[in-house]
């Protein structure tokens, strides 16, 4: 089982050396990659999912457990390794839920697919906007919906011990619950997002710049209560979207 992967440095777009070096994240952990649009960070992602050994654009080299990838390692780890998830994937497959869920968890080897597939779903409806019914055809799935199936899934039926999420903040889940999940399943979480409250969920976070890791920044307690803070206001927003869904009007009494 991976217990850690290690990303070391490459260089820039102006192929200057990265300020940071060597960035270690072991199972278990959140860490959150942020920057401004063309900073770098979908290369960071991709660098990891292709476990990239000097030979990407970016010159960087992905470690597991410290040591280079040798083939019989890369045989084992090559088809799930990395699960990415991005919040422009959908299903296009015309199945039912359960049905789907079924026949992965069997793919998977699971002795009891059914139980698994319900698992599942019950998973998936902790973060998911509208409550996803075992019957109904994956395709009419909202993008929330297909979103929350594909991480409770990965959390619950998949092998790969690396996750990396890009920018699911718009795509209508709660996205605090989901990140949770994977974390409790040992997994090794990376998300690239514009969103405060994910980018202080991370232990740390990787600040990207010009095509490069900048700095690393751990998680402060002064941050923490920040993120209180923002976790509320998360809240208070997530009831009032609720409201507007249900049809019912918001009056002058409401109080953020």
């Amino acid at each position: 089982m991976l217990r850690e992967i290690t990303i070391l440095g490459g260089r820039k777009k102006n192929g200057e050396p990265e300020a940071v070096q060597e960035v270690t994240v072991q199972v278990g952990q959140v860490y959150s990659i942020v920057g401004f649009t063309g900073s770098g960070k979908s290369q960071l992602i991709n660098d990891i999912e292709q476990i990239a050994q000097r030979d990407s654009i970016s010159r960087r080299q992905i470690l597991l457990d410290g040591e280079p990838p040798l083939d019989n390692a890369l045989h084992r780890y090559e088809q799930n390794l990395v699960a990415h998830l991005s919040q422009n994937m959908n299903f296009i497959l015309d199945m039912k839920v359960k049905e789907f869920l079924i026949m992965h968890a069997g793919c998977r080897g699971f002795r009891e697919p059914g139980k698994k597939a319900e698992e599942v779903i019950e998973c998936a409806n902790t973060f998911a906007g509208e409550a996803i019914k075992p019957e109904e055809n994956l395709t009419r799935l909202s993008g929330g919906q297909s979103r929350s199936l594909m991480i409770a899934d990965v959390a619950i039926n998949g092998d790969s011990p690396v996750v990396l999420i890009d920018e699911v903040e718009n795509a209508g889940i709660h996205r605090l619950k989901a990140m949770e999940t994977l974390a409790a399943q040992q997994k090794i979480v990376l998300v690239v997002t514009h969103d405060p409250l994910l980018a202080l969920l991370g232990e740390k976070r990787i600040i990207m710049g010009n095509g490069g890791m900048q700095a690393v920044l751990a998680l402060t307690q002064q941050e923490v209560t920040v993120r209180g803070r923002l976790e509320k206001m998360a809240g208070v927003l997530q009831g009032l979207q609720d409201q507007l869904r249900q049809g019912e009007s918001v009056s002058l009494e409401f109080q953020p």
